[in-house]
């Protein structure tokens, strides 16, 4: 080749390195490229000199293109016969060929300058239309004037591309994927010489697609697909597997795949319920609509014998080389996903997972330097993280611009077939549609998690800290449902929270709360089924169906409790503060056993979570591993989250007429107001089903002191603190430190215990309870602070009138006995309050609360 001859092909090859730094290209299909552009002798005499600026700085993308390029040459040399080179030049031709027609039909390619793309196309037979931002990124943003003269280029071309199928001129991909280029080496548009004879174009062109097949026929294969497993990680953004997927550099196949029997856990575990799986079969759909924007769609496959079997049918019918996921921490899940991974990798199958679903893995947490005293708590747990720290965070990242996809797709299930939103039907065969008002209550997409996110940090952030458990103002995220199904990161919601003006501490305690969860149920894989403390396995629980039955419905007769179970019910979900009253009413007022309230709740909240519900509804239930030491009164609470009654009002209509002050006790309304407003208790709303709170109240305290009697063992007599057994993980952690005790071959510790437990175990006679949790309501301090001024202000002034009155008395008893006639009533002014008395300044509130 003389020197002459070189200039072009060797700027046309510094032209796609560029490409290839701005992540356009792939490595193989720069030397396919460049293979095609400076002929097989000059390749391999020239290509490592060209590349070899890369050896600096890019020291990973260079060390690739070395060994395409040794493989290639090796691969030749080692004796590909002429023949056989023939045989698969003439196939490859007839082949595009055939796909020059459709390749016309389909127009030109909207991104140009996307090679890469634009290589994949070719290979499929057709042409994919993207839009004009789209365009796959796996390095830097090119600069304001390199994008300016990529589009320059793109609108030149097309307009010239344009013309020619105007006057019936044939434009092939050669054409297009390889543009004349000037000394500067800057884009300029295809230039069409209109003279030339037409059977010279044809033979110049047929010569350029040999050439190019010719290199590809004897290219390094194309990299292997990548199956792209999603479970609950259904986002685009900030989704490290997906990111992942890309740096791979093969076709990347999004898949999910529904095997109910394992989803579900094992015995009664109930981890995906009704509306859990309604909300999931609509974040699938979104999720689909949003890979369709780049080019892709999910494939999903509902599983008929096990996870491991479809991934190797999948594996199989796609020859993918890879498989990227994030990692799941119930116990069940993940082994059956270290089987999966050992089956794979056994085939040839690369499996890699990602930390992604919690802010630090749960597996890694460690109580080394910190110990065991005050562990089920959050601060324990929040030391524990930051005594032992894991990797950092990072920023969230951003959601890929295109994906590169497979030329053929594999065989999946239609998402119907999956039968997550199936509904039951009548007798008569009418469908019952219980989640209409669940459809009207959220946004099931990536999108709505955003929005919900941006909405919360310009409002309810700011009295989150203080107010969030308001039943009647929405101070909270409502984000659960959406953290829940990987709709949004909790990397996202953290670094949201920290970039807003007010960063409350409690909201970021609410995730390490979450993790929490998910670092014990990996210490106590029974979690959501049986009680940790072993005495209170045998605590006395009512049979009342009933009583069960009431409390589900929103029936007890109680506004509060039936208001917050109605909104469960319609929109699958209620607020933090809410579940915990109802959760105290069932199991103080109701003695009911808490896996009733935890199989109801996973079965109605859309944000159902294994770990978070049976972790608290086994404090609530008095059994985990930490006491809370408060109970919620239903009616008492209710000066707390809905004061005025809006909440009720809402979700309990046949009480809306009901004034303020017996909102919350319609029992306690005089039957004339209880006319006027239209409530018939006993009818339209139902009569309490349970009337004396204290003295069930009082039954329970006594039920837990009879067991913690009887299981003594399980008790410590020095703090009255009750004792669990240890997992053998913490007691290889706690070994020769701590304050551990060994009852036979079992490690017992003490626990968090409520105040009132521990002394009832000093003083079993005791009638009073000094120590009694039941929360007394309130709506503020400010409130409190009003409510204290008024009682004061009413105590001093009838203090002084009584004065007052015993001075006027005994003046007339002592005038009526010296025979004098009474004083004349005085008429005088009233006289203003001097500023210094503490009792004119009144209170911020007081002349509202008057109102």
């Amino acid at each position: 080749m003389s020197t002459k001859d070189e200039v072009k092909p060797v700027a046309h090859v510094k032209h796609f390195m560029r490409e290839l730094l701005l992540g356009r290209q792939d490595p193989e299909e720069f030397f396919c490229l460049s293979l095609s552009l400076l002929g097989h002798q000059y390749t391999q005499e020239q290509f490592l000199d060209l590349i070899e600026p890369l050896a600096e700085g890019h020291e990973e993308l260079h060390a690739c293109l070395v060994t395409i390029f040794l493989d290639y040459f090796t691969k030749v040399q080692s004796g590909k016969g002429v023949e056989e080179e023939e045989l698969e030049l003439a196939l490859t031709l007839s082949m595009q060929e055939m796909r020059e027609g459709e390749l016309a039909a389909q127009g030109p390619l909207s991104h140009v300058q996307d090679l890469s793309y634009a290589q994949r196309a070719i290979r499929g037979g057709k042409v994919v239309q993207r839009n004009g931002n789209s365009h796959c990124s796996r390095a830097p943003v090119p600069c304001a004037t390199e994008q300016a003269q990529t589009e320059r280029y793109t609108e030149g071309l097309i307009g010239k591309i344009t013309n020619c199928q105007n006057e019936n001129m044939c434009v092939t991909v050669t054409e297009v994927m390889y543009p004349p280029l000037s000394r500067s080496d800057e884009d300029v548009p295809v230039e069409i010489n209109s003279s030339q004879d037409e059977k010279s174009k044809r033979s110049r062109r047929r010569r350029q697609r040999k050439r190019q097949q010719l290199a590809m026929s004897l290219s390094p294969s194309s990299p292997r697909p990548v199956l792209l497993w999603f479970r609950r990680d259904l986002r685009l953004n900030d989704n490290p597997a997906l990111i992942s997927s890309l740096e791979v550099g093969g076709p990347v196949i999004p898949v999910f795949l529904w095997c109910p029997e394992e989803e579900e856990g094992p015995g009664v575990t109930v981890a995906v319920g009704g509306a859990s799986k309604y909300w999931l079969h609509h974040a699938l759909l979104s999720l689909n609509h949003s890979l369709e924007r780049l080019g892709s769609h999910l494939v999903t496959v509902k599983v008929e014998t096990s996870s491991q079997e479809a991934l190797q049918r999948l594996v199989a019918d796609t020859g993918a080389g890879t498989l990227l996921t994030t990692a799941l921490y119930e116990p069940w899940l993940k082994e059956r996903d270290d089987l999966v991974f050992t089956a794979l990798l056994r085939q040839g199958v690369k499996c890699q997972f990602y930390h992604s679903y919690c802010l630090r893995d749960p597996n890694s947490v460690s109580t080394e330097g910190v110990g065991l005293r005050g562990i089920g708590s959050v601060s324990h747990f929040m030391s524990c993280c930051q005594q032992n720290p894991g990797p950092g965070l990072g920023t969230p990242v951003d959601a890929p611009l295109c994906l590169p996809v497979p030329s053929a797709w594999p065989q999946g299930s239609h998402l119907s077939q999956l039968g997550l939103a199936r509904m039951p039907q009548r007798k008569d065969g009418t469908v019952v549609d219980w989640a209409t008002n669940i459809r009207s209550s959220w946004d099931f997409s990536e999108e709505g998690a955003q929005a919900r996110l941006q909405a919360f940090l310009q409002d309810g952030i700011y009295r989150y800290e203080k107010e969030s458990c308001r039943a009647d103002v929405p101070n909270t995220s409502s984000l659960s449902p959406y953290l829940h199904y990987g709709q949004i990161s909790p990397r996202s919601l953290l670094s949201g929270s920290r970039s807003a003006r007010c960063r409350p501490p409690k909201f970021q305690r609410k995730l390490a709360w979450r993790d929490l969860a998910y670092w014990q149920l990996t210490l106590f894989p029974d979690l959501p089924w049986e009680s940790l403390r072993p005495p209170y396995k045998a605590l006395r629980w009512s049979t009342d169906r009933a009583h069960l039955k009431a409390w589900q419905r929103g029936r007890t007769g109680y506004p509060l409790v039936d208001a917050s179970m109605r909104q469960l019910w319609l929109t699958g979900w209620m607020n933090n503060y809410m579940r915990h009253v109802v959760a105290s009413f069932l199991i103080a007022y109701l003695h009911l056993p808490w896996q009733e309230g935890y199989r109801w709740f996973q079965d109605t909240l859309v944000d159902a979570d294994v770990a978070i519900d049976a972790m608290m509804w086994q404090n609530g239930g008095m059994c985990g591993l930490d006491h809370w030491n408060f109970v919620m009164h239903p009616v008492s609470a209710a000066l707390t989250c809905d004061p005025c009654g809006s909440f009720v009002r809402k979700w309990c209509p046949e009480l809306a007429e009901l004034p303020d002050e017996f909102i919350h006790k319609p029992w306690q309304c005089p039957t004339s107001l209880l006319r006027r407003a239209g409530v018939v208790l006993g009818q339209n709303y139902p009569d309490r089903i349970v009337t004396d709170l204290e003295e069930r109240r009082a039954q329970s305290l006594k039920d837990v002191a009879v067991v913690r009697k009887q299981f003594g063992q399980y008790v410590d007599r020095h703090s009255g603190c009750d004792l669990i057994p240890l997992p053998d993980r913490l007691v290889k952690e706690a070994l020769g430190g701590g304050d551990l005790m060994q009852s036979g071959s079992r490690f017992l510790l003490p626990v968090i215990t409520r105040m009132e437990f521990k002394h009832q175990a000093h003083d079993a006679d005791a009638k009073s309870n000094p120590f009694d949790a039941v929360l007394k309501g309130y709506v503020s301090r400010k409130r409190d602070e009003t409510i204290a001024f008024l009682n004061e202000r009413d105590f001093t002034a009838s203090v002084l009138s009584e004065n007052a009155q015993r001075r006027d008395r005994q003046e007339r008893d002592q005038r009526a006995l010296e025979g004098l006639p009474h004083p004349p009533a005085t008429r005088s002014r009233a006289r203003r309050t001097p500023s210094k008395d503490v009792f004119s300044v009144v209170p911020a509130g007081v002349t509202a609360l008057h109102k």
